[in-house]
């Protein structure tokens, strides 16, 4: 895979030492496939090899969506997420290279992060949010879920109660509650979301590269034991999604009708 290779992802190095990672899927609200997984997976390696790059900003194309997450239409379509370079799908590898590159990872969040998409803001260190994004899950609701980061880091981040609040309503919310409520860490118009992104990952990398390194380590110490019940859940959900709730849930949001999971209580 090469950089001009790439189809669902972007990357570029902005001045400053900043590489600005995009999810190029707008048709998709973002959402991801294998493919993008993949991109995605040699774009945080790509900033981590380089010497020229201090953070790393996250964001999805567009003004709509930063990231609805697994491209539900397509698993309901194929029963999956399509070719991947590996022959798996590697969400999981995903999530923990973007908490082990020992460079501070900003999540500019343009629009809705949803799902699997709203997963990738939360692992990252820094999340700032256009005045218009909308947080929420929606496993539930499409037969699918995240027992690991995605829940159990959530309720460090956000509490106990407003974790499993997202998870059972699946309500979204709003960028102001967002921030209230310690999701994010800053809420700006969406036309200085970049910019603002940008402005963070200058000034990180103007400080120590190895004072960071060590600190982000030291922040994942305390929770890097979720990486545990992330593989043991991840395993859980490939046998989940062949099952015929797992897949009513995805032709229900395929046919745009409410799910019948009945039969399954």
């Amino acid at each position: 895979m090469r950089i001009d290779e790439l189809s669902d992802v972007v990357y570029e190095v902005a001045d400053g030492g900043v590489a600005v990672i995009t999810i190029n899927r707008p048709d998709r609200m973002n959402s991801f496939r294998g493919r993008t997984i993949d991109e995605l997976i040699f774009a945080f390696k790509t900033a981590w090899a380089s010497p020229d790059v201090a953070a790393v900003v996250l964001t999805g194309a567009g003004d709509w969506a930063f990231c609805a997450g697994g491209d539900v239409k397509e698993r309901a379509a194929t029963g999956g997420y399509g070719q991947t370079e590996w022959g798996t799908f590697e969400i999981e590898r995903l999530h923990r290279i973007i908490r082990d590159v020992p460079k501070p990872v900003i999540a500019a969040v343009n629009g809705i992060a949803i799902g699997g998409g709203h997963v990738l803001h939360v692992i990252c260190d820094l999340s700032i949010a256009a005045e218009g994004a909308r947080f929420a899950q929606a496993g539930p609701r499409v037969g699918s879920f995240d027992g690991g980061y995605g829940s159990a880091y959530l309720a460090r981040v956000i509490g106990e109660k407003r974790a499993r609040q997202m998870w059972f309503l699946l309500d979204q919310i709003d960028a102001a509650t967002a921030g209230r409520w310690g999701l994010v860490n800053a809420v700006v118009p969406a036309d200085e979301l970049r910019s603002t992104a940008l402005a963070w990952g200058r000034k990180i990398a103007s400080y120590s590269p190895t004072a960071l390194r060590f600190l982000k380590h030291s922040f994942n110490a305390d929770t890097d034991h979720i990486a545990g019940i992330s593989s043991l859940a991840f395993d859980g959900l490939d046998l989940f999604v062949k099952t015929p709730e797992a897949t009513e849930g995805a032709a229900a949001f395929a046919e745009k009708r409410p799910p019948n999971f009945d039969p399954y209580r």
